[in-house]
């Protein structure tokens, strides 16, 4: 297939940080002008909190949010000062939700209070110090055997992030028995295990249990997808790019809650498409990722950043 343009990707929880996009805001119009009308979707102050060192910006249900606002902040400065569109669109869990915003098919206004109400449900779905997630870091993991290796404890495999790295998630106690029983079943490699700072077991089983309350949310929100760009933005759930079906968007947002980022396959799905790839975003967590396809992607998590990027060729 021909490659046919740029692709941006945007990354998730976890990205977020103090004083994230604040370049942006203060010399950008445009950018500042996306944290107003997130204010105003969500009735309290988002600029305050992404830069002013609240302690809950690490709480997901103002994570989520802030790293969405801030990441189309940036999307729409870059546009406004160097006229960057690209044409296809990835993001990494609550990524996806940025993208599908960046190619038009949801609102800003319309998604920030979705996005905030899947941050305060997955938050509910298990009592804080229950669940956790863990990155599984070795060469070329194999997730299928991780998968049947770990069938019978509460565990699941949550993110497939490249053929380095895959995350489990599931319940905090059972972690322990998860490493030992994965170290006992793949002698041949180093397996290093690395607790994620989460307060959840995302994108496992013991989301199930809020499938059908965020459902119901986000069947509010179909009403007004513009479903003619989904084609460009891909899907989480099946690895490739969604359809323009505003049922099956709505119902791949969904499964994705409980089910596997396919991240690896992602990747391979905008760069079979995309000449170039950029990471925006707060931090740059997904850079190392395509380094592991051999894909070059290049991030921008500041205004230096930026200019670094589009001027380097002028």
């Amino acid at each position: 297939m021909e490659k046919q343009g740029v692709a941006v990707v945007f990354p998730g929880q976890g990205s977020q940080r103090p004083g994230m996009g604040k370049d942006f805001y203060d010399n950008i119009l445009e950018s500042r002008h996306i944290y107003h009308e997130a204010s105003d979707a969500l009735g309290w102050d988002v600029a305050a909190m992404c830069f002013g060192g609240d302690e809950r910006l690490n709480l997901t249900e103002y994570a989520q949010p802030c790293i969405l606002t801030t990441e189309i902040a940036m999307l729409r400065g870059l546009h406004s000062l160097y006229g960057f569109s690209p044409a296809f669109f990835g993001g990494h869990s609550l990524g996806e939700y940025t993208a599908l915003v960046a190619a038009d098919v949801l609102s800003l206004p319309e998604t920030l209070p979705i996005v905030q109400v899947r941050g305060n449900l997955m938050q509910e779905a298990m009592p804080v110090g229950v669940g956790g997630m863990s990155a599984i870091i070795s060469d070329d993991i194999d997730a299928g055997m991780i998968r049947d290796t770990l069938k019978d404890l509460p565990v699941d495999v949550a993110n497939i992030n490249s053929a380095d790295q895959v995350v489990i998630s599931g319940v905090l106690s059972a972690m322990h028995k998860a490493e030992k029983l994965l170290k006992d079943v793949i002698k041949n490699q180093i397996l290093r295990f690395v607790p994620l700072n989460v307060s959840a077991p995302f994108h496992s089983r013991f989301m199930d249990s809020i499938r059908e309350a965020f459902e119901d949310a986000l069947r509010a929100l179909m009403k007004m997808l513009t479903p003619g760009g989904a084609k460009r933005v891909t899907s989480n759930f099946t690895g490739g790019f969604h359809s323009n079906n505003p049922d099956e968007i709505v119902n791949n947002l969904v499964l994705q809650l409980s089910n596997t980022v396919k991240w690896r396959d992602n990747m391979y799905a905008l760069s079979s498409r995309a000449d170039e790839i950029y990471e925006i975003g707060p931090t740059r967590p997904l850079r190392s990722f395509f380094k592991t396809i051999d894909v070059t992607c290049s991030p921008i998590t500041t205004l230096s950043a930026a200019k670094r990027v589009f001027e380097r060729n002028l």
